[in-house]
């Protein structure tokens, strides 16, 4: 098996060179700076495209995390420009927030503070900071989880509120996409809370993040798992009343292991002990979304009882940390099985062996499904960390 490993650590180190190739050819933008706001599945750049600020804060995660393995000064460059891009434009000095898209010629377009920015704005500096020891990008993160803490943490009920208009008044469209559920609090935004929190407290060991950190943990074992079925919950009003949706299969693998990781970050005995639990149930629940061509499906619909037949890229890179961490914590190496056949279906149908990156995912069928190369939502977080991820625990 130790074999079969290397190998996978070896083609998930030659997948993550082509990710990052594939950024740094394609979709820098020279005219008008900073980064491409739209490739579409046809290759077809689309110039005037509106930018978002989470597209920009990800590939800032990316290209600072990857040149931490790559050594490449290309990649740090690339950082950096995705670091003075978003502190220059799409930072609001004004209010404290960020942009939620701005146009192509950097005015602002949407300017509502949707917390989930706000957060990968922190994820994506802190990481840079690592690389860069940059004590403005470490400021501006801590800055933005001051203004996190102060607009958007729930004193009363606990957690966090969706979204602000730019001056941090109510909105009345929370939604961070149209086919989400117009709720106060999202499993989805919490996640990443506590995902930038715990990445910012790596190199800033402040004693009320730390605090905040396992109070939110403990807030998303409280509302959002589901220790009867093992699936997430995903939305709730202010006063977690929850208004039941869909299970989502990648949400759900990417928790169990996240949510670890920063319990892990958070030094706090109870909560690493409970989210080793959290993990293995988790992902054991999980496999239920497998298909037997080794690719995880994307939602089950239990009001219909149907699923939503499509298998997207970002739900099988997140299956292959996810189902490594159940492998680590439990010795069992069914969940190897998992990984192996998920890699294989990656190679053989998300993988865009011609031009680079992957493709949004496939439909039952394997006809693709024709959305962005490179957009608004199609970013090289999730593949490129499931290749960082893995390479990193293949080696440990």
């Amino acid at each position: 098996m130790s074999l079969k490993l290397q190998q996978l650590k070896a083609e998930l180190s030659a997948e993550l060179d082509s990710i990052l190739a594939y950024w740094s050819k394609n979709t820098i933008d020279k005219p008008n700076g900073g980064f491409i706001g739209q490739i579409d599945s046809n290759e077809e750049t689309i110039p005037d495209a509106e930018k978002g600020s989470v597209l920009n804060a990800r590939i800032l995660w990316s290209f600072s995390a990857s040149y931490q393995v790559t050594k490449d000064e290309s990649h740090k460059q690339i950082a950096k420009r995705a670091y003075e891009y978003l502190s220059q434009h799409f930072y609001d000095p004004e209010f404290g927030g960020l942009f939620w898209s701005i146009n192509a010629d950097t005015t602002p377009k949407d300017t509502k503070n949707q917390i989930y920015a706000l957060a990968f704005a922190i994820y994506g500096l802190s990481e840079y900071y690592v690389i860069s020891k940059d004590e403005k990008a470490l400021a501006t993160a801590i800055n933005l989880y001051l203004t996190i803490q102060k607009h958007s943490y729930d004193p009363v009920n606990k957690g966090y509120l969706e979204a602000f208009t730019r001056n941090w008044q109510p909105i009345e469209d929370l939604r961070l996409s149209s086919k989400d559920a117009n709720e106060k609090k999202t499993m989805n935004t919490h996640l990443h809370i506590i995902e930038a929190y715990a990445n910012l407290f790596k190199v800033w060991k402040d004693p009320k993040l730390q605090s905040d950190i396992i109070e939110l943990l403990q807030t998303i074992e409280e509302h959002f798992i589901n220790t009867q079925t093992g699936h997430l919950h995903l939305f709730f009003d202010e006063n977690w009343i929850e208004k039941p949706d869909v299970i989502s299969y990648g949400h759900d693998i990417e928790a169990a292991w996240l949510l670890l990781q920063c319990a892990e970050i958070s030094e706090d005995k109870i909560l690493i002990s409970n989210y080793k639990k959290h993990a293995i149930q988790i992902a054991e629940v999980t496999c239920e979304g497998l298909d037997s061509d080794g690719g995880l499906w994307y939602e089950f619909d239990p009001k219909k009882n149907e699923l939503v037949a499509e298998k997207h890229w970002w739900v099988q890179a997140e299956a292959l940390i996810g189902f490594y961490n159940a492998y680590q914590l439990t010795g069992n190496e069914n969940y190897l099985d998992i990984i192996f056949k998920n890699w294989d279906f990656i190679k053989k149908h998300i993988l865009d062996s011609k031009n680079g990156e992957w493709f949004w995912g496939v439909y039952r069928d394997y006809s693709l499904i024709e959305k962005d190369k490179a957009g608004f939502w199609k970013c090289p977080y999730h593949n490129s960390r499931a290749c960082l991820e893995l390479i990193h625990r293949i080696k440990a």
